[in-house]
């Protein structure tokens, strides 16, 4: 079985996340998404409210689980028994970063790394900026699934435009 981990803190999840999760979802028999726990950074959700909208924005992939893990990504991975993680990258800036992690990951536990470049339309989106326009009231529904807006606007309250 191709198995493939898609790792990240998703805090909270975006169109851009969802789009790599899906493109992997054809190109393996399963795909893990695992969420860090990082409990050295605080969230605007909990974990287990990210896995929790996860788990509902990804329920139209059948062969994609969402799971939590601490500690080393390539512990997890081994535990998944996944020799592959998938990495979206949004720009040149985040090559940089995520090819260290590759090489450190390769050489740590020979877990490979496919890079998957972000649809255009995603480029720009990460979820620090999602969470900065809700906090400022913009309108973030063409960046996010539905049920995550919702959670945004519970979690951060209507803030009125000027």
């Amino acid at each position: 079985m191709r198995r493939a981990v898609c790792p990240g803190s998703f805090d909270p999840v975006t169109n851009g996340h969802l789009d790599i999760i899906g493109r992997a979802s054809r190109l393996f028999d399963e795909v893990i998404v695992g969420v860090l726990v990082n409990q050295s950074k605080s969230g605007l959700f909990t974990v287990e409210e990210r896995i929790e909208m996860l788990r509902e924005v990804s329920a139209s992939y059948e062969n994609v689980r969402v799971e939590s893990f601490r500690g080393l990504l390539v512990d997890f991975c081994r535990a998944q028994e996944a020799s592959v993680l998938i990495k979206g990258l949004r720009a040149v800036s985040d090559f940089d970063y995520e090819l260290q992690m590759a090489q450190m990951n390769i050489g740590l536990a020979g877990v490979e790394t496919l890079f998957m470049p972000t649809n255009p339309l995603y480029s720009f989106i990460s979820s620090s900026l999602i969470k900065d326009v809700a906090k400022w009231g913009g309108d973030i529904s063409s960046h996010v699934p539905d049920v995550v807006r919702a959670a945004l606007q519970s979690r951060l309250g209507p803030t009125p435009r000027p």
